[in-house]
């Protein structure tokens, strides 16, 4: 059985005030021309389906379309709910759901039943266990020590009593100890929310969601699909994919990544303003459309940059100097001696200070007749 593995959809995700709604739409539609090609019996969805508890409507009907387009292909669909997700409105309609193949996880009760599939190895146990928290799990279990994370994720295993001879499968959402994030994530601070991989063992391939960079933990079959889009410029460098997993007999799996290409790539450049503009109509460049962020090195603010950068670059998100004085962190200690130095002593002393240089020419003469002309008129 082969199985496509997806996560962190975010659907109505906005970056850096872009709305990602267009891109998310050609990105399933790519998933689904890859599901043609590839072939798979099912797809899981390891959790954060919406980027927010209450999705706004256009990301609703997004999910919506791309499940009747699953459905039509007669492959079963598994979907879980993830932290940014409401566990309630994932798992509304579950039921009736089940009839088109489609497995909708519900709202975690104490107990995880496995959807059985079969094929020619065999039956394939399918576990779908939603983000839960420690206080989730003791409220079950309440005779149980259940201090972290990983306590409650291995009472929750135990309990689902697995027959390791057989082929299971874990599609959930947690963080697992030492795998790699990025900034468009929320974390817990210092890591309590991390889950030990020991805890999955008895699991033939663990499908995860919760992190956005496509990873194994521990071992090739626990592994992160990774958001099918880049969400943060610290992904810039990342390779995007779905991942596919086939089924042999018990024992043998084999894992296999298929790129995914967006509309638009989320990409960093570095430059003077010359060199990122006069290149550009030189040489031409493909990042005009690209969602980029801009990081200036000249040593001085160019007027209304940002309107004329857009006239080549029409999707920055994000754009910040790099020079002396954004790397000048300077610090005044102590009393100021106001009275033994003149005005313009003053300005160039904090203008060195907020700037790591100091004026230039042209600067001291502009500073001195605009100083000249305010002490005239005053007298």
């Amino acid at each position: 059985m082969r199985i496509m593995h997806l996560s962190d959809l975010h659907l109505g995700k906005r970056v850096n005030e872009f709305s990602m709604l267009e891109d998310q739409e050609y990105i399933l539609v790519k998933i689904i021309n890859i599901i043609d090609e590839t072939k798979p019996q099912a797809v899981v969805i390891a959790g954060d389906v919406y980027d927010k508890t209450v999705p706004p409507i256009e990301a609703v009907e997004l999910f919506d379309d791309f499940l009747v387009r699953l459905s039509k292909r007669d492959i079963k669909v598994f979907v879980i709910s993830g932290n940014h997700d409401s566990a309630e409105r994932i798992s509304f309609g579950g039921r009736l759901m089940e009839k088109s193949g489609i497995h909708m996880s519900p709202v975690y009760q104490g107990k995880v039943e496995p959807v059985v599939c079969h094929d020619e190895y065999g039956e394939l146990f399918v576990y779908l266990l939603p983000f839960i928290k420690p206080s989730q799990v003791r409220r079950f279990y309440p005779d149980s020590e259940i201090n972290s994370y990983t306590d409650a994720l291995k009472t929750v295993i135990d309990s689902m009593n697995i027959d390791s001879e057989k082929r299971n499968l874990l599609v959930t959402h947690q963080f697992v100890t030492g795998a790699s994030t990025s900034d468009s994530e929320e974390l817990s601070v210092g890591g309590t929310d991390n889950v030990d991989v020991s805890v999955f063992d008895n699991f033939d391939y663990v499908a995860l969601g919760h992190l956005h960079r496509p990873q194994k933990c521990g071992r090739d079959s626990v592994r992160y699909s990774g958001t099918p889009l880049k969400y943060s410029f610290s992904e810039a460098k990342d390779h995007k994919s779905v991942t596919l997993i086939d089924f042999l007999e018990k024992g043998n799996i084999q894992i296999s990544l298929v790129p995914l290409l967006p509309k638009r790539d989320l990409v960093e450049l570095k430059g003077s303003y010359a060199e990122l503009t006069l290149k550009s109509f030189y040489e031409g460049t493909s990042y005009t459309t690209d969602y980029v962020h801009i990081t200036l090195t000249d040593e001085q603010d160019i007027v209304d940059v940002l309107m004329k950068l857009r006239v080549i670059y029409k999707n920055i998100m994000k754009l910040d100097y790099d020079n002396l004085r954004t790397r000048h962190h300077a610090e005044i200690h102590g009393a100021l001696d106001v009275k033994s130095k003149s005005p313009f002593e003053h300005f160039s002393e904090f203008y060195e200070m907020q700037n790591g240089q100091t004026l230039n020419d042209d600067q001291i003469s502009f500073v001195k007749e605009i100083m000249d002309e305010i002490w005239r008129d005053d007298q």
